[in-house]
């Protein structure tokens, strides 16, 4: 592939990574705390942390750009023919969980990845989204969070979002728990439809709409009052969060698997979760709320 094509999206990472930085860190965004790594295989990256914000309670902004000999088993589970492939991967990942429990914890990922093989075409392709689990639903926030995301696919197709929502609704699911681990979003991978240049500028439509779809909703709620009911109830959820990322989460697998930085891998877990044993909501109140009317699978923008 190009070495120019390679360049340019790992430049537009480099840039969102700041401008994401500069916008969630507020007026603490000197208080980010950077780390450069370098794998021994090859590339490396830039993992970025935000903890105890007067909003967030703690943030995490990296990207990476990696290479290796063979692609790890998580990355070719789907796709058996590309085993003993070397690879190249880029990618920008965040994780913001909030201090105030009724701000939802906001997640979002993009990624390139190439393959190559002597006397093989190369295979490449582009991956990523963004999804929401808030604790205590709020219907203008789950509107606002997928009319967002739908505008953001709507230049290139008008199915890609509904497409997409599908696929989020299907990745971000506890099966031990049978429940979803919020209200979704967008989901992509192996896309490499559009041609090179129509989807690095769909993967860049999706990675520059985020701001627009969480920044809102964390300005909103953040100043709402809370007490030490509803802070339980935020640590007690995180706990699904922590559960889906170290059980199912292909990211954090794909990392793991390719001998990443394991603090950077692991930066999206929350600095607090709890563990309840056989705890369930009391009918009628704002937690049951969230598993009757948030948590299955609908339709936002029509409701």
């Amino acid at each position: 592939m190009n070495a120019d094509k390679k360049h340019s999206v790992r430049e537009y990472l480099s840039v969102l990574q700041n401008r994401l930085c500069n916008v969630f860190g507020g007026d603490q965004k000197h208080l980010w705390n950077q780390h450069e790594w370098h794998r021994s295989e090859g590339g490396g990256g830039c993992s970025r942390v935000l903890m105890d914000g007067s909003i967030v309670e703690k943030a995490g902004i990296n990207t990476s750009h990696i290479f290796g000999s063979v692609l790890p088993s998580s990355a070719t589970e789907a796709r058996p023919e590309l085993r003993g492939r070397n690879y190249e991967a880029m990618g920008l990942s965040l994780v913001i969980h909030p201090q105030n429990p009724y701000v939802p914890t906001a997640h979002a990922n993009i990624r390139f990845f190439v393959s190559e093989k002597s006397g093989c075409d190369t295979v490449w392709w582009f991956g990523g989204g963004y999804d929401l689990t808030p604790y205590y639903g709020n219907k203008e926030d789950c509107i606002h969070w997928h009319s967002t995301a739908k505008a953001a696919c709507d230049p290139f197709s008008p199915h890609l979002y509904n497409r997409f929502k599908r696929a989020c609704d299907d990745y971000f699911y506890l099966p031990h728990r049978c429940e979803a681990r919020g209200i979704g979003g967008l989901f992509f991978d192996d896309f490499n439809e559009l041609g090179f240049e129509k989807s690095f500028a769909l993967m860049q439509s999706v990675g520059n709409s985020f701001e627009p779809a969480y920044w809102p909703i964390l300005m909103r709620r953040c100043q709402q009052p809370f007490s030490d009911r509803q802070r339980n109830f935020q640590l007690y959820r995180r706990g699904r969060y922590v559960e889906f990322n170290l059980l199912y989460d292909r990211g954090t697998l794909f990392g793991l698997q390719s001998a990443g930085r394991t603090e950077s891998i692991l930066m999206s877990l929350p600095p607090i979760a709890k563990w309840v044993y056989d705890w369930d909501p009391k009918p009628g109140s704002e937690e049951a709320a969230l598993y009757e009317n948030y948590l299955p699978r609908r339709d936002w923008i029509e409701s």
